[in-house]
């Protein structure tokens, strides 16, 4: 099987194990023009207007197109230099970017902007969005956008391949910067909080979060899901508020181990 109908087959198991209200994304970091892959949209081209980041993830999870967005295509500045598709300005790096909007001080909004997470700048120029399932690129990570109980699905299957927990950043702003640069930089997992433009500008929901993955780690994740799903832990999460219900034979013994009184 071809590498891209693997990753195709990974898309269709991950949004059937969780039941994604969207598809699962392959998102790819591009070095040059020629790495733009066939059929992808150029959205100041084909479309006739700029867009931000957070609104080309929107119409590849939502409406399952391929689009690439280069500099020129890009209505907010966040991702640009997150990227690395331009040097960080000084204006930007005194605070002001965030003071006094977002930011008691001047102080406050250039601690920030100092830590901002970026890429090298020149190593790319673009970035690709497409589903995941229907991807005609090999794609650096993948991108879910999910609820809290399709968080906890994959945070146990993360514990379920090594027993490690994920470490990460957490913000407030620049979600597209915050859940893909450093599994870039680092290629871990990362857990993001979505930003106000991606919920005001791209139709993120209140109760959605993004959980990004390198993509070398997401055959581990397929197979922790359908893990889980043997084991009866998958979803619809099945509920009950029975006292004393059954427990798994782990909690049982360890329980007794304790002087519990279970059974």
């Amino acid at each position: 099987m071809r590498e891209l109908d693997i990753f195709c087959k990974y898309g269709e198991e991950i949004e059937k194990q969780l039941r994604l209200k969207s598809f699962p994304l392959a998102i790819k970091l591009l070095r040059k023009k020629e790495d733009i892959p066939e059929g992808a949209k150029r959205p100041k081209r084909d479309l006739g207007k700029h867009l931000s980041t957070c609104q080309a993830f929107s119409m590849s999870r939502r409406q399952g197109m391929s689009l690439a967005m280069l500099k020129e295509d890009m209505w907010c500045f966040e991702p640009v230099i997150g990227y690395g598709f331009a040097k960080l300005p000084k204006y930007f790096l005194e605070g002001y970017n965030r003071f006094p909007g977002t930011a008691k001080t001047l102080e406050a909004g250039k601690n920030w902007a100092q830590s901002f997470p970026h890429l090298e700048y020149g190593k790319y120029i673009g970035i690709m969005s497409a589903p995941l399932m229907k991807a005609n690129f090999e794609p650096d990570l993948i991108m879910i956008y999910c609820d809290p109980a399709q968080l906890t699905q994959l945070l146990i299957v993360v514990n379920w391949i090594d027993g490690h927990d994920i470490t990460c950043r957490l913000s407030g702003h620049a979600a597209c910067v915050y859940s893909i640069v450093p599994v870039i930089q680092n290629r871990q997992y990362q857990v993001s909080s979505l930003c106000i433009g991606d919920r005001k500008r791209a139709m993120a929901q209140d109760n959605e979060l993004v959980f990004t993955a390198p993509t070398e780690k997401v055959e581990d994740l397929v197979l922790g899901l359908k893990a889980l799903a043997k084991y009866g832990n998958e979803l619809p999460v099945k509920f009950t508020v029975m006292p004393e219900y059954e427990l798994e034979e782990s909690y049982t013994k360890i329980g007794k181990m304790l002087g519990m009184e279970v059974k």
